[in-house]
């Protein structure tokens, strides 16, 4: 079980902006319609768990990006085809605590996601 680190507690997400990955299929958890999923940074045992900090100035409902990915997301992902799982795999913090795809940084339209103390964390 992982425990969400105590910067993260539901007081302090009221009203926080958050990375959300928004076009998966909805899925019941625990009786509640899931709409979205909130993107955290992991250690490497997963033992602590950290809500991923979207920059102050962002607005809600932006789309994350990096440089090299500019095209449309899918309206909704295919979950047979597991993309998100395949995404997953290549999303890391590096040494700066930035988030990464394949290398790339990931960006709203004011500045860098960032994980708020893990370094070289897996994101889920």
């Amino acid at each position: 079980k992982a425990v969400v680190s105590t910067q993260s507690t539901g007081e302090q997400l009221e009203g926080a902006l958050v990375a959300v990955v928004c076009n998966l299929k909805p899925a019941n958890m625990r009786g509640i319609k899931s709409q979205g999923m909130l993107l955290c940074a992991s250690d490497s045992d997963h033992k602590t768990v950290e809500v991923l900090r979207v920059p102050v100035g962002s607005i809600p409902g932006e789309r994350i990006t990096g440089d090299m990915y500019t095209s449309d997301p899918d309206k909704q992902l295919n979950p047979k085809k597991k993309i998100f799982e395949k995404v997953q795999l290549e999303l890391s913090t590096n040494a700066s605590l930035e988030v990464t795809y394949k290398g790339e940084h990931l960006k709203t339209s004011v500045g860098p996601i960032t994980a708020p103390s893990i370094k070289n964390a897996v994101i889920r």
